[in-house]
């Protein structure tokens, strides 16, 4: 009996710990260590350092395989709007007012906007991850056939935002998809779009608010926001021809002239050549739906 007690407490160990992996020497790894020595001109041996401490984590292909909870609209959006992440949100927008009015100012994208994005992210910065982003982008760039390319090109980044930002890639944290700091920007994000909004010389977007607001405001900027414009309209519907239109994706991909021709209204004249997207929200008694630019 006490055999097999001991037998199962060292399973139960080794189930609940990462699963270590001599990655470095794989044929997959090398090739891909041997491209940012020629690509980026990084040195192998640091790199087979580097890649020989990373570790495969069980963990990580869990949570990413794990399907996504479906949740009705009204039930999603009280998690949001529950007192404790209003008062969070209200004691972040007192603490950072200047530098969310500077980041207003200077990239055009409201205050509130900002701050509701840090919120739904990481709680107002306090669930940044405890992920190694290393870890995360290995695990998924070399056990996770389904999206390999993907987490390999932002290995890629990663690693290139580290050298960068003198970051010790072994001890950067993260979600266990590799996003970080207080907005959660993936490494491509950071390279692209992550600014040093008070000129400290540092971007750091883990424990430095004016890096994270600005970072944000930025983000959007680049991709295409456009300061005082509309960006949705509560919509009423007739008939049934707009179900076709309904799908999971957010991208505008039709004309307003192709919506509004399926029985949709809205309550103002837009150009008919814009794009536009029906969306549907669930609410306890029937539907919400939306026109979104």
């Amino acid at each position: 009996m006490r055999t097999l007690l001991k037998l199962s407490l060292v399973f139960l160990i080794f189930s609940a710990s990462p699963v270590i992996a001599d990655l470095h020497q794989e044929k997959e790894v090398q090739a891909f260590i041997t491209e940012m020595v020629t690509k980026h001109g990084f040195d192998k041996s640091q790199l087979d350092s580097i890649f020989s401490r990373a570790s495969v984590a069980q963990s990580i292909l869990d949570a990413i395989s794990r399907p996504a909870e479906a949740m009705p609209w009204y039930k999603y959006r009280r998690i949001f709007l529950r007192n404790d992440r209003i008062n969070l949100g209200r004691r972040f927008i007192d603490n950072h007012r200047a530098l969310l009015e500077k980041a207003e100012a200077e990239y055009g994208v409201p205050a509130h906007i900002i701050a509701a994005i840090i919120g739904v992210e990481t709680r107002y910065g306090g669930n940044k991850g405890s992920y190694k982003v290393l870890d995360s982008l290995v695990t998924l760039g070399f056990r996770y056939p389904k999206r390999a390319s993907f987490f390999r090109s932002e290995l890629e980044q990663f690693l290139l935002l580290t050298r960068e930002q003198g970051l010790d890639p072994l001890t950067v944290t993260g979600s266990y998809a590799g996003a970080m700091g207080i907005p959660q920007f993936i490494s491509s994000s950071y390279r692209h779009y992550a600014v040093d909004f008070d000129d400290d010389g540092q971007i750091d977007i883990w424990d430095n608010p004016a890096d994270a607001i600005g970072s944000v405001a930025n983000y959007f900027k680049m991709h295409g926001w456009k300061q005082g414009q509309d960006i949705a309209f509560k919509a009423s519907v007739s008939g049934n021809a707009y179900e076709a239109i309904l799908d999971s994706s957010l991208k505008p991909d039709r004309t307003l002239a192709e919506i509004f021709g399926l029985g949709i209204a809205i309550d103002k004249d837009l150009p008919g050549e814009l794009n536009g997207k029906l969306l549907k929200y669930e609410q306890e008694r029937g539907n919400d739906y939306w026109v979104g630019l």
